[in-house]
């Protein structure tokens, strides 16, 4: 268990790291899930341009959802767009630099698809095999006195060889080369473009606008460190809240027990005196608790959170505001709520 803890803290404190090789990982998965997917061409006028582009669009739009979703920062992004204003006010380039930030990682693998896709050359040959010329590569004397559909039908069954008889008026191999050709010389622009737009976005854009960049940056990385350190007071606090709570039924349980055998014992002539209760414990975990100690004061504090965080200035008191207690609830002394924040 403790190996897994230091691997689970090492993500954590290493998250774009560890984003960056799940991106990765995917990139890996989506070119291993090409390479295992059965492409079977519908090989009919009309239904192979629609397999086909279900194939190049739908797996990487799945893909980019699930790098959205395995995201831990989605939720913080959602979170700080909607939440009230209060006394801190929305920047948001912070939020398009959080969202382009993911949106990054994101598209790595959808992107490896589609590269993969059409450099595999199968999708492109079953979209477009209506369009060869054949009057360019086939015998074009024959084409005026086929009609339309019938040359459609012919040409639909190019990506099927078990299928395709037109042998007579284009080579199956000829059209199969000239496709796959056009698809891969797509394949290869594809990766370019998207490569050097990649290092575009990296490496150039902040040069242009570096003042904007390193603050968006900063206020990005203080948004994650602060709710990290909420959630993390908050495990501390409901802990302690547990264990006192515990405590306290124990010794409950234990004050009534020596109650009935001091009765008993009182009934049966004999004196006894109950041992007294032992509050050290208690104690020691009532001092974790910030002095937040029911459940009303505490939802209190964790709305207050949510709706009027505190200033981006330290050292300055704010008045609270009506508007940051739900339901016109009587509001928790200045002592307790900084008492509670002093930890976040």
């Amino acid at each position: 268990m403790d190996k897994f803890r230091m691997i689970f803290q090492f993500l954590q404190s290493n998250q774009e790291s560890f984003m960056n090789g799940i991106c990765g990982i995917m990139a890996l998965a989506s070119a291993q899930m090409y390479s295992a997917f059965d492409f079977n061409c519908p090989c009919l006028p009309g239904y192979n341009a629609a397999y086909s582009a279900g194939i190049l669009l739908a797996p990487p739009l799945v893909l980019f959802l699930l790098g959205l979703v395995m995201n831990n920062n989605v939720s913080m992004l959602a979170e700080e767009w909607k939440r009230p204003q209060g006394h801190r006010a929305k920047d948001p380039a912070v939020l398009r630099y959080m969202f382009c930030s993911m949106a990054q990682r994101a598209l790595i693998a959808p992107v490896v698809w589609v590269a993969v896709t059409l450099l595999d050359g199968k999708c492109f040959l079953c979209a477009f095999c209506t369009a060869v010329p054949v009057s360019l590569l086939g015998n074009g004397s024959l084409v005026p006195g086929l009609p339309p559909p019938e040359l459609a039908r012919l040409l639909a069954r190019v990506p099927c060889p078990e299928i395709y008889e037109g042998d007579w008026l284009l080579a199956r191999e000829v059209a199969v080369r000239y496709l796959r050709c056009i698809s891969q010389a797509l394949g290869w622009s594809f990766v370019l473009l998207t490569t050097l737009l990649a290092f575009v976005v990296r490496s150039v854009r902040p040069c242009f606008t570096q003042a904007a960049f390193l603050k968006s940056k900063y206020w990005s990385h203080y948004i994650d460190i602060e709710r990290k350190l909420f959630d993390e007071t908050c495990t501390e606090h409901a802990k302690a809240f547990a264990k006192v709570c515990i405590q306290q039924f124990f010794e409950a349980m234990n004050h009534d027990l020596e109650l009935g055998h001091a009765h008993r014992a009182l009934a049966a002539g004999t004196t006894g005196s109950a041992a007294p209760a032992a509050t050290e414990g208690v104690d020691e975990e009532r001092e974790k608790l910030h002095g937040i100690t029911d459940q009303g004061t505490m939802n209190r504090l964790l709305t207050s959170w949510h709706e009027c965080k505190p200033p981006l200035r330290l050292g300055q008191e704010e008045p609270l505001v009506d508007n940051g207690w739900a339901g016109g609830a009587p509001r928790p002394s200045r002592k307790e709520v900084a008492t509670y924040f002093s930890k976040v």
